[in-house]
């Protein structure tokens, strides 16, 4: 037990490197901020967006109090309009944050992409704390601005990447801490997604614009062009041709399946390899080329130098799969990423993990067991990642979950590490408490800014060919201007960022 415990202590002190900050995950320490209430005091949050996604941003929230909605699209916000029927209504949500400033604490930004940055800036601008869904910002310099001007307005932040609150995120960085895996060489991520179409190369004639959607201000700060639903032919799960889901595919509206899911996905490497800046980036392999779309398919590399006492690490990104990739390191039949599912309730409708039989988060060895042998186990789409050590192998599903060493054997007696971070309450009330002088959040805008940073990287690649060399403290890439103008966007005026 001694010799455990000292070796236990020797990697920690080795590799921890100030990977742990003072107040856990969070990067600054508690704060009376601007704004700040009692814990027992209500915010009253307002939410830029109230549709799509907005819809469960603000379920998460509705411990609090729900003052003003905003949503370009009356009929996309029908739900959460009559929800809250003595909440103020807006389509702009600058007449919004102008005339209800002094009934609001706190801001959800749960919008396309490409207006993330603006919206959010704004309401940091007046004082408001800004919980805002990932990926945060479209493009690197709006994601440096997101981080100064939560520093310059002293308010509470969030990033909608759920997998930060995840208690499997915690293990993985306090195993690899712990030296179980010796030194992380490579890194592979994966997501079936894009579930929209991506690689088109035509755009359909224009359409007549919804009565209830005002497309200028869905457009925002992007360059106008005329509305279209695709037209008779098109054809998507995800409505139409822009709308309302199917932006994320496109350049000037979303980052694509790295926009989507590498937030969740690459969240748990951030954090154990304590990342930082790549020196490089490339995309590999692309399938289906467009002109205003990201590829049907892909794999990104990410090349980040030495680390402390870490060393030099390759981040491999895979989207558009099918099925989890094979890997030569893994051995064969484990069962890596996201575990199967099998049908629960009536009629096999509700689905979840069934490596727990409680909380259906932490991998339970003797679960996992019955989980092999059972007839009606479902496999679930392609979405986890694989750390590859030079002394062991650990995966991790989409949001950090089903966290085990592989093979999966050695769990049966393998005990987690002592607790280094602090662990969250919940995601959601990570960042209500922030807001009430509490810690900072775990993914707060300190901590999300530089992932998603690097991250963005990786969506300039998928439309530059070629590895691209990265000076973060310039803020460019040394060897390709082509790529450089994809760091900073180009704001329409109304939507600009002071």
């Amino acid at each position: 037990m001694s010799s455990q415990i000292n070796r236990r202590y020797f990697f920690y002190g080795s590799l921890l490197a100030g990977a742990v900050p003072a107040a856990g995950f969070g990067s600054s320490p508690s704060l009376k901020m601007l704004g700040y209430k009692s814990p027992n005091e209500k915010l009253n949050i307002a939410s830029i967006g109230a549709g799509g996604k907005a819809n469960s941003d603000i379920d998460g929230c509705s411990s609090e109090n729900i003052v003003a909605l905003c949503d370009v699209d009356e009929k996309r916000a029908a739900t959460k309009f009559n929800q809250f029927p003595s909440a103020p209504k807006y389509k702009d949500y600058r007449k919004m944050l102008d005339e209800q400033a002094k009934n609001i604490d706190a801001v959800i930004v749960s919008v396309p992409d490409h207006m993330h940055a603006t919206a959010a800036i704004a309401a940091m601008e007046r004082g408001k704390h800004v919980y805002c869904q990932k990926p945060l910002t479209r493009t690197v310099w709006e994601a440096r601005q997101m981080m100064e001007a939560a520093n310059k307005y002293k308010v509470a932040t969030q990033m909608g990447n759920q997998g930060y609150s995840n208690e499997g995120t915690r293990q993985v960085a306090e195993i690899v801490w712990s030296g179980e895996l010796g030194q992380v060489k490579e890194v592979h991520a994966w997501t079936d997604r894009p579930l929209w179409p991506q690689g088109q190369t035509e755009i359909p004639a224009p359409e007549a614009i919804p009565s209830t959607l005002d497309w200028d201000l869905w457009l925002g700060s992007a360059e106008k062009r005329p509305f279209t639903a695709g037209g008779p032919d098109f054809k998507s799960q995800y409505g139409g041709f822009y709308l309302p889901f199917n932006w994320r595919g496109f350049y000037d509206f979303g980052c694509g399946a790295l926009g989507d899911m590498a937030c969740h996905i690459l969240g748990a490497p951030n954090l154990a390899l304590k990342l930082g800046a790549p020196s490089s980036v490339e995309c590999i392999m692309r399938d289906g080329v467009s002109k205003f779309q990201f590829p049907k398919k892909s794999i990104t590399r990410f090349d980040f130098p030495a680390r402390g006492n870490m060393g030099p690490v390759t981040i491999y990104w895979h989207d558009g799969l099918k099925e989890n990739p094979k890997l030569s390191a893994v051995p064969e039949g484990e069962l890596i990423g996201d575990l199967p599912m099998i049908p629960m309730g009536q009629g096999g409708r509700r689905e979840r993990p069934a490596y727990n039989g409680t909380v259906g988060r932490v991998f339970n060895f003797e679960a996992y067991q019955a989980l092999r042998s059972n007839p009606n186990a479902r496999p679930v789409t392609p979405n986890g990642s694989v750390f590859i050590g030079d002394k062991g192998l650990l995966t991790t599903g989409t949001y950090g979950e089903q966290t085990r060493l592989l093979p999966v054997a050695k769990m049966a007696d393998y005990r987690m590490p002592e607790p280094l971070l602090t662990r969250s309450p919940g995601h959601y009330r990570d960042w209500i408490r922030a807001c009430k002088g509490g810690d900072a959040a775990c993914s707060n805008f300190n901590v999300a800014s530089p992932f998603v940073e690097w991250m963005l990287l990786g969506v300039i690649a998928l439309r530059v060919e070629g590895k691209l060399e990265w000076d973060a403290a310039k803020m460019r890439f040394t060897n390709n201007n082509e790529a450089n103008q994809y760091l900073k966007p180009t704001l329409r005026k109304g939507f600009t960022i002071s």
